[in-house]
């Protein structure tokens, strides 16, 4: 899986990163990458992105 940065994030390193594929979606901190890993269902993240963006 690739890690994303949203296009809004700073260049401070100072945000979370995403990465997904069909079955399952992670997110970590950026400042910490080797601090672990929340890993979710795909459409609880879809559900959290549609609402971040409103």
């Amino acid at each position: 899986m690739e890690w994303r940065v949203s296009s809004f994030s700073g260049g401070d390193n100072n945000c979370v990163e995403l990465a997904r594929d069909a079955d399952i979606a992670g997110v970590r901190d950026s400042k910490c990458r080797d601090g672990g890993v929340l890993w979710f269902p795909p459409r609880s993240v879809d559900a959290l992105l549609a609402e971040v963006k409103r």
